[in-house]
C-alpha cells in the first residue's frame, strides 16, 4: 500500500463549492429494485453499527487514512472473487484537484479500506471507469482538461498504473466502454464542439477492441438535446434480461440533480436510439441532513457470484455552487446593514455630503492670455454639487419630518437598529454558519442508524405530528415507533414523516409499554424520546455518537443527582450546583434495545414494574436502579443539548405538570427501588468528555478535535493558545488549552517542514518558563490573523524559536524574549515575559486585529474576552474595562476627529463586534 502524503491528523473535508459528495452502497435482486444498506440490516460489532449505514465512503474517511479530501465522487466497482475494489474521483484538499483514489472491501461492501491515490496527475481526473480485457486490467478516466481520453494499464493492481495510450484526440467527458453485439461501444460528450450543449451533448464511438482505434458513430453527436434529459453519462453501461441499459445524469435544476436510466433499443454503426425507464429507487426526503439529499449523480452496478446485484452512486446534501451562492446572500444581508448605517447616518445628521475642496472651485485652469478666455468649468464638479446639495435636501427634510428627538423618531431608529441586527446574524448565518446541515457522527469509518420510539394518546396527537415531522429529517432516525397508549390511534396518512412510522397499539395504559421487547425494531439503538421534547437534530446525533462509544450504558440530556439519607429526587439544577449527577431520564436517552428491554421485563424487575404501574410514574428509575445493579461500572451519560422545549407546556397533558406532586412520588419510588435494588451508581462529574459534549452544546462537526492532556508546565496548564504536533510528530495544528485539554482550532498543515530535532509530542511551546498567566501567547494568539498568517508560509523548528519565512512584508517570530507581530511597518505589538502590553501603532491597527477574531469559535470565555482588559493597558487609551464593542466604540470616537467618519466607524465597530456574539 502506498504511504500516504500527509499524516491521518491532517484534515479534510473542507468548504467546497463543488459540493461535498460521498459514497453509499446498495443493493436488490436487480439493478432496478436497489435498496440503501441500511434496509439490508447488516450489522458491525466492532464499529457499533447496528446496522450499518451510507455513505459508506466520506472525505472523512479518505482524509483519515492521510489523503486530505474535500469529497468523493463517481464510484466504479471492479470485482476481484471474494474482494471488491472501489475507484473514485478524490478532490485533494491541497491541491485543490481531483486524484483517483482507491478502497477495497472484503465483506460485500459493508466496510471499506482506503488504500491511498491509485492515480494523480498535472491536470484533474475524474470518472475512473475500470476493466478488465484479455487479462489485463485498464482504467479510462477523464482527463477532459489535458484535452485527450487517456487509458492506463495497471502494473501492480490497485494502487501502480502506467499510460498505455491516449484513445482519441478529444476532451471527452465522463467516458465508458461497454461490449454489446460483438462490438465495443465508446460513450462519451465533448462539450467543445461548437454548437454542443453543456451537459446535453452525447457522442458514440465504436471499435472491435476496447483498446481502439475508434470510428466515430454516424449520427454524432447523437444526443444534442436540454441538460436535464440525461445525456452526459452517469455511470457504467449494463447488462440485464439481455437489454443494454445507459445511465444519465439530469443536470437540469442543478449539476448532478439526479440519476437516470435508458433502454437503448437500437445500437448499430448508423443509429441509436433509446427511451427512459424507471430506476426504482426512492427519493431522499430529509433534504440536507441526507448524504443524498440534494442529488446523485452517478451509479455502477455489479452482479456479484451469489447471483445478488449491488450498486454504488454517490451523493450531495447541497446543490452546487452551494458556497459561493451562502457567500453572496451573507453578503447581500452586509450590504443592507450598510445601507442601514448610512440611513441612520442621515437621520442623526451624522452625515452629510460634501465634496473635497479642490472639487468645489468652477474651473481648475489658468487664464490663457494667448486666447483671452477661460478654461470650461469641471462639469463633473457641478453635477456632483448638485446631486450632493439634493441629498442633504433631502435628509435634512427626512429629518424634519421624523424629528428623531421624539419618541417615534427613536422608534424608527430602534426598528433600524433591531433590523440591522437581524440582516447582521442572516449575513453570519449564510457566511459563516455551514451549509445547514445537521450531520450524523462517523464513529471508526461507520455510520449507523437507530429507532426513535415515544409513547403517547389521543390527548397529545397534535405534539405527535409536530415530532413526527421534525424528527423523522434527522440523519440517523431510521423508524419511528409510536407506542399507542389510549384513544383511537391516528392513521398513517396523517403524519409528515420522512421515515416510515408504526403505530405499537397496546392493551393496557402503562408506563411499562415503553421498554416493552419489541421483535420488529431492527436496531440495537433506541432513542426513548418524549412527544413533548423539541431538540435539535444535531444534538440527538450527538448522543448517538456517545452512545455508539459506550453501548452498554443510558446516554441522554436530562441528568439528575439523587443522593441524601433519606433519598430525594430533585431537578437538574440541583445535580448542576453539586457537579455531578448518577441518573439519566428515559424520557430524552439512548439505550440498547437488547439490554434495557429484557432487564426491565425480567423476573428481578417485576415488583418495580407493578409499583410503575400503581403510581403511574418512575419507569425511567426503575431502569437506571437495574442498571446500577447489573453492573459494577458507569452505567450512565450525560450529552448537553443546545436547546430543549417542552412542548406540554402549551397542552397542559403532562403527567408531570404538578410538579410538587411529581417529585414526592419519584422521592418514594427511590425509597422503594434502593430497598429493592440497592443503591445508584456513584456521582459523575460534567466535563468528564475530551469534546466537551457534557458541558457545551452543540459543537458541530467542524468542531475543534481534542489530543490527550496537556503537559505540567506553566504555559499549557491553562488557557491560551499554542501550536501544536500530534503523538505521531505529524502535521502541527493551531491549539487552545482549555480545562486541561488541548483542543484543535486551526491546521496548519501544508507549508509544514520539521527540524531534525523535531521529535516533539503535543505541543510546542517557546515560552515554557513563562507562568499561564503572562505568557504572551495567552494575550495574543487570538486572532484568526494567525491560521491565515501560517495558511501562506512556511514553518521550520528551530531551538526554541519559531520563525515563519516566505510571507513577503509579514514577518512573526516568537522567543522566550519577545512575541511580535508585523505586517509592513504598519502595526507592531510586543509583548515582554512579564506580560506587559507595549503598542507601536495606531488604534486602527487594534481594532483591524479585533477584526480578525471574527471566525474564532468561542471555545470558553478566555478566547474572545481576553483583548478586552488588555486595551485598556494601550498608550493613549481611555481605561474602558472588559467589553470589547464597547471600548472599541468609545476609542474610536474620540479617535477621529470628524464627526461623520467618526459615527460611521463607531457604529461600524458595534456592527463588527456582533459578529463575535452572533
Amino acid at each position: 500500500m502506498r504511504p500516504p502524503p500527509f499524516p491521518s491528523s491532517l484534515g479534510g473535508c473542507n468548504d467546497d463549492n463543488e459540493g461535498s459528495w460521498s459514497v453509499g452502497i446498495f443493493y436488490g435482486d436487480s439493478p432496478f429494485s436497489l435498496k440503501p444498506i441500511e434496509s439490508k440490516n447488516v450489522w458491525r460489532d466492532k464499529t457499533a453499527a447496528w446496522p450499518v449505514a451510507n455513505p459508506v465512503v466520506t472525505c472523512a474517511s479518505v482524509s483519515d487514512a492521510g489523503f486530505p479530501s474535500n469529497f468523493v465522487a463517481d464510484p466504479f466497482l471492479f470485482v476481484q472473487e471474494d474482494t471488491i475494489y472501489m475507484f473514485f474521483e478524490t478532490k485533494n484538499s491541497v491541491t485543490l484537484q481531483g486524484d483517483i483514489g482507491v478502497a477495497k472491501s472484503i465483506d460485500n461492501g459493508a466496510t471499506w479500506q482506503p488504500l491511498g491515490i491509485a492515480l494523480d496527475e498535472e491536470w484533474h481526473l475524474s470518472y475512473p471507469y475500470v476493466f478488465s480485457y484479455l487479462d489485463q486490467i485498464y482504467m479510462m478516466p477523464e482527463s477532459s482538461q489535458k484535452g485527450e481520453l487517456r487509458l492506463y494499464r495497471a502494473l501492480k493492481f490497485p494502487l501502480q498504473w502506467t499510460l498505455e495510450k491516449v484513445m482519441l484526440k478529444k476532451p471527452l467527458v465522463d467516458s465508458v466502454i461497454i461490449n454489446y453485439q460483438g462490438s465495443y461501444w465508446l460513450f462519451g460528450s465533448d462539450f467543445s464542439g461548437f454548437g454542443s450543449k453543456k451537459n446535453g451533448e452525447l457522442e458514440i464511438w465504436y471499435s472491435s477492441s476496447p483498446l481502439g482505434p475508434w470510428k466515430p458513430h454516424k449520427q454524432n453527436p447523437v444526443l444534442n438535446i436540454d441538460k436535464r434529459f440525461g445525456a452526459r453519462n452517469g455511470g457504467r453501461p449494463f447488462i440485464y434480461n439481455g437489454n443494454l441499459y445507459r445511465v444519465g445524469q439530469d443536470c437540469g435544476t442543478t449539476y448532478g440533480r439526479r440519476v437516470r436510466v435508458f433502454k437503448v433499443e437500437v445500437l448499430t454503426k448508423d443509429e441509436y436510439k433509446e427511451i427512459e425507464v424507471p430506476l426504482g429507487m426512492k427519493e431522499p426526503e430529509k433534504g440536507r441532513n441526507a448524504w443524498n439529499g440534494a442529488r446523485y449523480h452517478h451509479l455502477d452496478v455489479q452482479q456479484l457470484s451469489s447471483g445478488e446485484w449491488i450498486g454504488v452512486m454517490d451523493g450531495d446534501r447541497v446543490p452546487s455552487g452551494d458556497s459561493i451562492h451562502r457567500f453572496i446572500l451573507g453578503s447581500a444581508a452586509f450590504a443592507v446593514v450598510a445601507a442601514l448605517v448610512m440611513l441612520v447616518g442621515v437621520l442623526v445628521g451624522a452625515v452629510k455630503c460634501m465634496l473635497p475642496l479642490n472639487l468645489c472651485l468652477h474651473g481648475s485652469g489658468k487664464r490663457s492670455d494667448a486666447f483671452m478666455t477661460w478654461e470650461r468649468p469641471n462639469m463633473l464638479s457641478n453635477k456632483l454639487r448638485r446631486l450632493f446639495t439634493r441629498l442633504n435636501r433631502t435628509s435634512s427634510f427626512i429629518r424634519g419630518r421624523m424629528k428623531p428627538s421624539t419618541c417615534a423618531g427613536r422608534s424608527v431608529l430602534a426598528i433600524i437598529f433591531l433590523t440591522g441586527l437581524i440582516f447582521i446574524c442572516i449575513g453570519v448565518r449564510y457566511i459563516y454558519g455551514g451549509n445547514g446541515a445537521e450531520e450524523p457522527y462517523l464513529l471508526k469509518g461507520h455510520y449507523s442508524q437507530f429507532t426513535l420510539l415515544t409513547m403517547t394518546y389521543d390527548a397529545r396527537l397534535w405534539n405527535l405530528k409536530m415530532y413526527v415531522k421534525h424528527y423523522s429529517r434527522c440523519s440517523s432516525v431510521g423508524e419511528i415507533v409510536v407506542v399507542w397508549n389510549k384513544g383511537k390511534p391516528p392513521q398513517l396518512s396523517d403524519f409528515d414523516s420522512a421515515v416510515p412510522v408504526r403505530i405499537r397499539v397496546e392493551k393496557q395504559n402503562s408506563l411499562n409499554n415503553r421498554f416493552k421487547v419489541d421483535p420488529s425494531i431492527k436496531t440495537r439503538a433506541v432513542l426513548e424520546l418524549d412527544d413533548d421534547i423539541m431538540m435539535t437534530c444535531d444534538d440527538v446525533e450527538r448522543g448517538f455518537r456517545v452512545w455508539r462509544e459506550h453501548p452498554d450504558r443510558i446516554v441522554g440530556f436530562y441528568p439528575r443527582l439523587i443522593d441524601g439519607s433519606p433519598l430525594k429526587y430533585r431537578d437538574e439544577k440541583y445535580a448542576r450546583t453539586h457537579r455531578g449527577y448518577n441518573m439519566i431520564l428515559t424520557g430524552a436517552a439512548f439505550i440498547d434495545s437488547r439490554l434495557a428491554f429484557e432487564r426491565y421485563w425480567s423476573e428481578e424487575a417485576k415488583e418495580g414494574r407493578e409499583l410503575v404501574d400503581k403510581y403511574f410514574n418512575c419507569e425511567d428509575v426503575l431502569l437506571n436502579f437495574l442498571y446500577a445493579n447489573a453492573s459494577s461500572s458507569r452505567t450512565v451519560e450525560y450529552v448537553k443539548p443546545a436547546w430543549a422545549i417542552d412542548t406540554s407546556k402549551f397542552s397542559g397533558a403532562a403527567i408531570s405538570r404538578n410538579t410538587k406532586v411529581h417529585y414526592r412520588i419519584r422521592t418514594d419510588c427511590l425509597a422503594k427501588f434502593s430497598e429493592k435494588y440497592g443503591s445508584l451508581a456513584w456521582k459523575w462529574e460534567f466535563d468528564n468528555r475530551k469534546d466537551g459534549w457534557d458541558l457545551r452544546s452543540g459543537l458541530s462537526s467542524s468542531s475543534p478535535r481534542v489530543y490527550g492532556q496537556a503537559r505540567e508546565s506553566g504555559a499549557l496548564s491553562s488557557g491560551g493558545i499554542c501550536l501544536g504536533l500530534k503523538r505521531d510528530n505529524s502535521l502541527p495544528f493551531l491549539g487552545i488549552i482549555s480545562q486541561g485539554h488541548i483542543l484543535e482550532i486551526a491546521q496548519v498543515s501544508r507549508f509544514w517542514t520539521a527540524s531534525k530535532d523535531g521529535n516533539l509530542s503535543y505541543c510546542f511551546h517557546a515560552l515554557s518558563s513563562v507562568s499561564a498567566s503572562t505568557s504572551p501567547l495567552h494575550y495574543f494568539w487570538k486572532a484568526k490573523f494567525l491560521p491565515r498568517v501560517i495558511a501562506f508560509g512556511r514553518l521550520a523548528l528551530c531551538g526554541s524559536i519559531l520563525t515563519m519565512d516566505n510571507l513577503g512584508a509579514s514577518h512573526l517570530e516568537i522567543s522566550p524574549q519577545l512575541v511580535q507581530m508585523q505586517l509592513g511597518g504598519r502595526r507592531r505589538l510586543e509583548l515582554d515575559p512579564s506580560g506587559k502590553v507595549m503598542w507601536r501603532a495606531s488604534l486602527l491597527a487594534v481594532i483591524w486585529s479585533i477584526w480578525e477574531v471574527r471566525n474564532l469559535r468561542c471555545l470558553d470565555d478566555k478566547v474572545l474576552c481576553c483583548l478586552g482588559p488588555h486595551l485598556a493597558e494601550l498608550e493613549g487609551s481611555p481605561g474602558i474595562g472588559k467589553d470589547i464593542s464597547l471600548c472599541l466604540f468609545l476609542v474610536s470616537c474620540f479617535y477621529f476627529r470628524f464627526r461623520w467618519l467618526s459615527f460611521l466607524f463607531c457604529f461600524g465597530v458595534l456592527v463588527s463586534s456582533s459578529l463575535l456574539y452572533c
